[in-house]
């Protein structure tokens, strides 16, 4: 089964659901939502409705980040997975939204400026040590990172590697997670023959969540596809 969807509503819940049985909430990267508003997103969707859930950047990326713009809240010593009271505050308020969502998965995704080098290699260790696993975690770098450290951090801490499938290989995980950001950038509409490319990179049981401006029309384009192509005997979601 294929999980096909978007990052964010890009339109109506009811309208989304009617068409996809998955979508990463990408609000709470930005800033804390209250639990109130989780509780009506998970009962405004179908029973059988999956939300994945991307982590807060409080986590992942430091105040300097221009993400920060749409942060509503104070300040602290936050990003790249310190081991601190401000960042593992920021992930317990995180695990109680990913638990009223009934959230399957949670990714993080860490920015360019984390880069390969001792103290984020330990820090990642560290947080992902010292946390409840009561989620699969993903782990998208962006920075330089060589795919054997990827591979090493992500069998020892039992992370999927979550990637862009038209910007980089996946190389560790049970299933995929593929991030569709756009060929050049997130304003990119993608072809007719991009999505014939993906459609045979993607395997039973992955996730293929679009992250740009055409995601809606995209993803439902690619739904179409792999319907009209009989792939997995038809089965998605």
């Amino acid at each position: 089964m294929l999980h096909i969807g978007t990052c964010g509503f890009p339109v109506a819940r009811k309208k989304y659901t009617k068409e996809f049985k998955v979508v990463e909430i990408q609000k709470t990267f930005y800033t804390p939502i209250k639990e109130e508003t989780a509780k009506k997103w998970r009962e405004d969707v179908p029973k059988d409705f999956k939300f994945t859930m991307k982590a807060p950047q409080t986590i992942t990326h430091p105040p300097n980040s221009p993400t920060y713009r749409r942060y509503k809240g104070e300040l602290g010593d936050f990003g790249f997975f310190k081991n601190n009271d401000d960042v593992m505050n920021s992930w317990e308020q995180a695990r109680k939204i990913g638990k009223i969502l009934n959230a399957k998965i949670i990714i993080f995704q860490s920015p360019a400026s984390f880069r390969e080098n001792e103290d984020n290699i330990k820090n990642i260790h560290d947080f992902f040590n010292s946390i409840e696993r009561d989620f699969i975690f993903g782990w998208e770098p962006r920075g330089k990172w060589g795919e054997e450290r990827i591979k090493k951090i992500c069998s020892e801490l039992d992370l999927i590697h979550v990637v862009d499938p038209f910007k980089n290989k996946r190389v560790w995980g049970d299933f995929g997670y593929y991030r569709l950001h756009g060929i050049g950038g997130y304003r990119y509409k993608y072809t007719d023959s991009d999505l014939e490319k993906l459609r045979g990179i993607v395997k039973d049981g992955d996730y293929v969540m679009f992250n740009n401006t055409n995601m809606w029309e995209d993803a439902k384009r690619f739904k179409l596809l792999l319907l009209e192509k009989q792939l997995h005997n038809g089965h998605y979601q």
